[in-house]
């Protein structure tokens, strides 16, 4: 089975066929949106403040006050943590991102890391946290404790930038296969997707926005 992310399982659920695409043939690519790259410029801007110390531009100084106090968190500070984990019969195991068994690739915006209790950060650049979804940070918080051995709490959040809101959840290290575990239904629909190589398109509301523009329901924005 190819190498997942919360993003590309998030791919496929709005659309087998867009993740055929995208994933499976690369055929097409998506270019991104305008609010793509300002959330990119926001990541690197928080990620050169909090590692280098690097002033934040004056057009993102709304960020100041979040990063403020994320720096203030006492522990090693990571930022942009590649990692990787494969999928074994004694469970799971650290692997680089781009090893040939990983399994699952996620990236930590940033974490912090203090004894055996960890802050993992995911910078988001949404107007508002009206849409927050914290399985993402399940699948991190997983990740995590399988590099890192030593922590027992991970605490996570989504920082919504913009709006100033933090959506918190707790982790615990005797729930690291739950966490993993709750992707499982999907990534079995994905593989009986790749086994038999039907990849039907579902048609949503995002469809004018999708890259691949031979798709029957693709339509004109």
């Amino acid at each position: 089975m190819t190498a997942w992310s919360y993003s590309s399982l998030n791919t496929f659920k709005q659309c087998p066929k867009k993740y055929y695409h995208l994933r499976i043939i690369k055929d097409v690519k998506d270019q991104g949106s305008t609010a793509t790259v300002y959330g990119q410029e926001v990541h690197r801007v928080a990620e050169e403040f909090i590692r280098d110390g690097v002033q934040v531009p004056k057009k993102y100084a709304f960020i100041n006050g979040v990063l403020d106090a994320l720096n203030k968190i006492e522990g090693e500070k990571l930022c942009e943590l590649k990692l990787g984990v494969a999928k074994t019969e004694d469970g799971y195991e650290p692997v680089d991102f781009f090893a040939d068994n990983v399994w699952w690739r996620g990236i930590a915006d940033l974490v912090i890391i203090n004894g055996d209790t960890a802050h993992s950060i995911d910078y988001k650049t949404s107007k508002n946290a009206k849409y927050a979804d914290t399985k993402q940070l399940d699948a991190v918080a997983a990740g995590l404790f399988t590099h890192f051995p030593e922590l027992k709490k991970i605490k996570s959040a989504l920082a919504f930038v913009v709006s100033k809101e933090f959506i918190q959840k707790e982790h615990v290290v005797e729930k690291k296969e739950e966490y993993f575990g709750a992707f499982e239904p999907d990534l079995e629909r994905l593989e009986v997707a790749q086994e038999s190589g039907v990849w039907n398109a579902i048609s949503g509301p995002l469809c004018g926005w999708c890259p691949v523009t031979k798709c029957e329901h693709n339509r004109k924005r």
